[in-house]
C-alpha cells in the first residue's frame, strides 16, 4: 500500500520519455530539411551578433562586418560537422563564443593598434592580430582534449557538481535576453509571447501526424513577427524615432544584404599572416578554457535532452579536442572569435524534441551554402536582434533546466548538498557581476597590473558564470565529503557512463564512423 509521502513521488528518469528522435535517429527528409533550417536560423543571432560588437571598434566598415559573418559562419558550419561527425558525435552546433570577447576588445584597445590613423589598416592589423592569438590559443583544447588529461578532471565531476554548471551555462547569457528584448520592445515583446505560445500551447496541433507548431516554433514565430516589423519600418513607424531605436526595430537596418557580396567563398589567410603576441596569446588561453568549460557542460547538457547516455569521460575530451581543431580554423580563416557550443541550439533540441544528429549535420550544410551566397544569407541575417534576443529567453532558459534535472539522481535533503548548491548558484553569478560593474566603472577589470596579459587571463576566467561555478563546485564537491556517499552525490549513477565498457548503449551513440574506432580504440581505464 502506497503511503502519503508517495503521492508527491516521482520516479528517476535517465532519459526524457517525451523525446521522439535519438542521435542516430533521424525524421523524414522533408522534416530533418526543415529542422536544418530551423537550427540555422537559431544560430544567426550569435553569429551577426558578435561581429557587429567587434568590427566597428577595429575600424571596419558595413563591408568587412559582412565578410567577418559570412567567414564566421562557414566555419562554424564546418566545426559542426567535424563534431559531428568526429569529436562528440552529439547534435550540437557549433557557434561563435562569448568568451573570447574579454581579450580580443583587449587587443582592439591596445595602444600598438589604436596608434594607426588609417581606419583600413588598424582593422587589417587588429584581425590579424587576434588570428594569431586564436591559433596560439587552439592548443590549449587540442593537447587537453586529445591528449586525454581532460578526461581525468571529469572523473571529479558528479551530477550535483554538474547541476549548477549547466544551468549557468543558459542562465549566464542573461544579459542578452530580455535586455536585448527591450532595446525593441515593439517587434522584441511580440516575438517572445508568440513563441512561448507556438512552442508550448500549440505545440500538440498535428497535419498529417507531424506536429508542425512543436516543429518548427522559431520558424513560424520569426515569419509572423518580421512580417510585422517590416510593416512597421515601410509604414514608417520609426521615422521620428532615435538613431538607437531604428537601427534595433527598422528591418536591415545593419545593411547585411546590401554589403553582401553575391558569391564569395571564405579561405585561410585572407586577412593576410597572422602576426603572434606572447602577451594576446596567453589571454586568449584563457578564453579557451572557458569555451573549453561552456562546451563540456553543454555535451553533457544535450545527452540528456537528446536522450543519449551521458558520454563518458573520453569522448568529452575527444569532443573538446575538435573543438580545438575549430579554433584552429577560425584562428586561419579570421572569424574574431573562438567556436564553442551552442547554447541556443541545445536548446531548440529540447523543445522540439529532436535530437537527431542529421538535422544539425543539414543546418551545417545551410551555414556554409547562405555564407558563400552571401545576398541570399543577408536577408535572413537581418532579422532584428531584438527578435534574436526573445529566441534567447525561451531557448537559453530551457537548456538552463535540463540542469537542474540532474539534481534529481542526488540527496537534496543533505545540508551538504545544499549548501553546494546554493553557493555554487549564488558566486557563480555574483563574481561575474562584481567583475563586470568594476569594468564598466574603471574601464579596466579588478585584476589590474602592468602585465596586460595577466589581467586579461584572470579577468576572463571571473568573468564568467560557467567558470566559476566549474571551480567552485568541483572543490567543494571533492573536499566536502564528510557526512555524503557516493550515491548522495550522484556519482554511483554517474560512474558507471565514465567507461566505455560499463555502459553497452555508449557505442549506439559514440562510435565513429566509417569503423574508425578500429584504428582508434576507446580507452577502458
Amino acid at each position: 500500500m502506497a503511503t502519503k509521502s508517495d503521492e508527491y513521488q516521482h520516479p528517476i528518469q535517465e532519459q526524457l520519455a517525451e523525446i521522439e528522435y535519438c542521435p542516430n535517429d533521424s525524421p523524414s527528409w522533408p522534416e530533418a530539411i526543415g529542422l536544418g533550417f530551423q537550427h540555422y536560423v537559431t544560430n544567426l543571432g550569435i553569429t551577426v551578433l558578435i561581429p557587429t560588437m567587434l568590427v566597428y571598434q577595429m575600424g571596419g566598415d558595413n563591408r568587412d562586418k559582412v565578410r567577418v559573418i559570412q567567414t564566421l559562419l562557414f566555419v562554424n558550419g564546418l566545426n559542426t560537422l567535424f563534431q559531428t561527425s568526429f569529436g562528440s558525435r552529439l547534435p550540437v552546433v557549433m557557434g561563435g563564443s562569448f568568451a573570447f570577447l574579454i581579450p580580443t576588445v583587449s587587443i582592439i584597445n591596445s595602444s600598438k593598434l589604436q596608434a594607426i590613423y588609417d581606419d583600413r589598416e588598424r582593422f587589417l592589423h587588429t584581425m590579424r592580430e587576434v588570428q594569431g592569438a586564436l591559433i596560439i590559443a587552439s592548443s590549449v583544447q587540442i593537447i587537453l582534449g586529445f591528449s586525454g588529461l581532460w578526461a581525468i578532471v571529469l572523473k571529479f565531476i558528479t551530477p550535483l557538481a554538474l547541476a549548477p554548471v549547466i544551468g549557468l551555462v543558459g542562465i549566464g547569457l542573461y544579459g542578452y535576453g530580455f535586455p536585448g528584448v527591450a532595446k525593441c520592445v515593439e517587434t522584441g515583446i511580440p516575438e517572445l509571447i508568440l513563441l512561448i505560445i507556438v512552442s508550448q500551447f500549440l505545440k500538440r496541433l498535428k497535419t498529417r501526424k507531424v506536429p508542425l507548431f512543436e516543429r518548427f516554433p522559431v520558424i513560424f514565430s520569426l515569419i509572423i513577427i518580421w512580417a510585422y516589423a517590416h510593416i512597421l519600418t515601410i509604414g514608417g513607424a520609426y521615422r521620428h524615432s532615435s538613431p538607437k531605436a531604428r537601427i534595433h526595430c527598422s528591418t536591415d537596418r545593419a545593411h547585411l544584404v546590401d554589403a553582401a557580396p553575391w558569391v564569395r567563398i571564405p579561405y585561410p589567410l585572407e586577412w593576410g599572416a597572422p602576426t603572434f603576441n606572447a602577451g594576446h596569446a596567453f589571454a586568449m588561453m584563457a578564453s579557451a578554457l572557458v569555451a573549453q568549460i561552456e562546451s563540456t557542460a553543454a555535451f553533457y547538457g544535450v545527452s540528456r535532452i537528446a536522450n543519449a547516455t551521458p558520454p563518458p569521460t573520453f569522448i568529452v575530451g575527444r569532443g573538446v579536442g575538435w573543438q580545438g581543431i575549430g579554433i584552429l580554423l577560425d584562428g586561419l580563416f579570421g572569424t574574431l572569435t573562438g567556436s564553442a557550443v551552442s547554447v541556443e541550439n541545445a536548446g531548440l533540441v529540447g523543445i522540439t524534441r529532436v535530437g537527431s544528429r542529421r538535422t544539425v549535420q543539414i543546418a551545417a550544410v545551410f551555414m556554409i551554402f547562405f555564407s558563400i551566397f552571401g545576398k541570399f544569407g543577408g536577408i535572413i541575417a537581418s532579422i532584428p536582434q531584438p527578435m534574436f534576443a526573445a529566441v534567447f529567453c525561451v531557448l537559453d532558459g530551457f537548456f538552463a533546466a535540463v540542469g537542474i534535472s540532474l539534481l534529481q539522481f542526488t540527496n537534496l535533503n543533505l545540508p551538504r548538498n545544499l549548501f553546494i548548491l546554493g553557493f555554487t548558484f549564488f558566486m557563480g553569478i555574483s563574481i561575474p557581476q562584481y567583475f563586470l560593474e568594476f569594468q564598466m566603472t574603471t574601464e579596466h577589470g579588478p585584476v589590474h597590473t602592468a602585465a596586460s596579459w595577466f589581467n586579461d587571463i584572470l579577468n576572463t576566467i571571473f568573468s564568467s558564470h560557467i567558470a566559476v561555478a566549474f571551480i567552485i563546485a568541483i572543490l567543494l564537491d571533492n573536499t566536502l565529503r564528510y557526512g555524503a556517499t557516493k550515491k548522495d552525490r550522484g556519482m554511483t549513477w554517474w560512474k558507471r557512463y565514465h567507461k566505455w565498457k560499463d555502459c553497452a548503449t555508449n557505442e549506439e551513440f559514440y562510435k565513429l564512423p566509417f569503423n574508425l574506432n578500429k584504428y582508434f580504440p576507446p580507452p577502458q581505464i
